[in-house]
């Protein structure tokens, strides 16, 4: 299965002791992601190391290992879709996860609850995940 991250659940990768973290290390997926969301970690990074606490050299280290299991796909391969995506979301930020998602028949890992607006892209966020993965859905 492929699985798109969006941003907060990329960000809630840098603490390796989230339960996010523990579900990208279990789970049997191709993760991948729009590959702006490394310049959206590089403008976040100080709250994200806050938040992991871990030091700036461990924070390089970790993003080193999650970024090795995640593809990154640029625009260009998805962009026919946002005029489609942006007629199902209400976040415009929100546009190329649901665009990567139309392309690639994939579903969306996700925390925002908004994702869910829209019926046409399977949205899946970290509880449901737990849940499958508990039962080995996935």
């Amino acid at each position: 299965m492929k699985l798109i991250l969006d941003n907060n659940i990329f960000f809630s990768l840098m603490n390796p002791k989230s339960t996010s973290a523990y579900l990208f290390a279990s789970i049997r997926a191709n993760f991948i992601a729009p590959k702006f969301i490394k310049s959206e970690l590089e403008e976040h990074k100080s709250e994200c190391l806050t938040k992991s606490g871990l030091s700036e050299q461990q924070f390089e280290i970790r993003l080193a290992e999650v970024e090795e299991s995640i593809d990154f796909i640029a625009s260009l391969e998805y962009g026919l879709f946002f005029e489609k995506a942006a007629d199902l979301i209400s976040d415009p930020d929100d546009i190329d996860f649901i665009s990567l998602a139309l392309s690639t028949n994939s579903p969306i890992w996700s925390n925002d609850p908004h994702f869910k607006e829209q019926l046409l892209v399977k949205v899946y966020n970290t509880k449901d995940l737990l849940k499958m993965f508990l039962n080995n859905k996935i």
